[in-house]
């Protein structure tokens, strides 16, 4: 099953197939086991990158999810269903992302048949134009998710139920949330996912119940710490000894205070559960990180409040005074394109 892929003879890897605010993906592969970490791209997009960067999607055993914001958990649905495999969350995370994809409303008899006429003509549309693997689903799920559904309702295609009022209780045609197994861990609480150890551990960042992961297999150990405003102690004690490290690095202080957002964004950013800055990815660097990993990844970059040469510059300055560190190779992760695969 495992040989589709190019870098088959290789058993540790990871793979960045997207980091920034518009969806996030990573493959993080072990002996047989490889886990996608975060699903925030399309599924046909998300298919299309681990095609190029020698990846068969069907050898993918379980999706793993940081928190429920959309840039990590756009695709994760459709990608789950089908491939067929498990969606792993944190309890608090899982019932955040079913209130995003399904929360309760109510509509009138003619909006009701309207959809019913728009969700038949899209079904329509992806069957004339399944050409690609998440084609057909992807565009139906766009109906989907544009309009959600109630959780509580399981998929059935039915009258709608009149209230009082004469408003109608909408009766979806199928459950957006529905997955094909869901499996809980706790933040703190190390596990195994086939081949792969796994620590998750709790980040400062404003959605429910975020994590960061270290992922350890073959005694290659690997971290994960995008989305955090600020580095407590806690992170900072899980990034020790890892030899590959993906750190956010998501916009420079001056560029974010004279950007285009609202000062209410800014202030989010900024914030102790925002994201990181150049600066502080730096100071982290400069100060406390120990030197031990093979690959320092950037991540999580702002495309408007953020250049890779900033980012670059910033760290590279960070490190140029510890001669210890000058053996680290430092890359950036892009949000339009895969990086190259890292190989133990």
């Amino acid at each position: 099953m495992h040989t589709h892929s190019r870098y088959a003879h290789r058993m540790v890897r990871f793979t960045v197939l997207a980091s920034g605010s518009k969806g996030n993906c990573t493959v993080v592969t072990g002996g047989k086991t490889r886990i996608l970490v975060d699903a925030g791209l399309s599924c046909r997009e998300l298919f299309r990158r681990l095609r190029l960067a020698g990846e068969a999607p069907e050898t993918l055993d379980a999706i793993i999810i940081t928190h429920e914001h959309s840039d990590h958990v756009g695709g994760v649905a459709v990608t789950a269903r089908k491939l067929g495999i498990p969606v792993y969350f944190t309890e608090g995370t899982h019932r955040a992302w079913m209130r995003w994809m399904a929360p309760r409303r109510q509509m009138t008899y003619a909006q009701w048949v309207e959809q019913c006429k728009q969700q038949a003509a899209a079904r329509q549309t992806a069957a004339d134009a399944a050409t690609d693997d998440c084609e057909c689903e992807d565009e139906a799920e766009v109906e989907e998710i544009a309009k959600p559904t109630n959780v509580a309702q399981i998929s059935a295609a039915s009258e709608p139920a009149a209230t009082a009022d004469g408003a109608v209780q909408e009766k979806p045609v199928k459950d957006p949330t529905w997955l094909p197994k869901v499996e809980y861990f706790k933040a703190g609480v190390a596990f195994k996912i086939g081949d792969i150890s796994v620590s998750p551990f709790t980040i400062p960042h404003d959605a429910t119940d975020p994590v960061g992961f270290v992922f350890e297999a073959e005694g290659v150990r690997m971290a994960v710490a995008t989305d955090l405003g600020y580095m407590p102690p806690n992170v900072k004690a899980q990034l020790r000894l890892v030899d590959l490290l993906l750190l956010e690095s998501n916009h420079d202080l001056e560029m974010l205070r004279d950007g285009p957002y609202p000062w209410s964004v800014k202030q989010r950013v900024l914030s102790r559960v925002g994201h990181l800055s150049n600066e502080a990815t730096a100071t982290y660097l400069k100060t406390e990180y120990d030197g031990q990993a093979t690959y320092v990844i950037l991540g999580h970059l702002s495309e408007s409040n953020n250049l890779p040469e900033l980012a670059r510059i910033t760290a590279e300055r960070a490190l140029s005074g510890r001669a210890s560190l000058l053996a680290n190779r430092l890359l950036l992760a892009a949000q339009h394109e895969a990086l190259q695969p890292i190989c133990f």
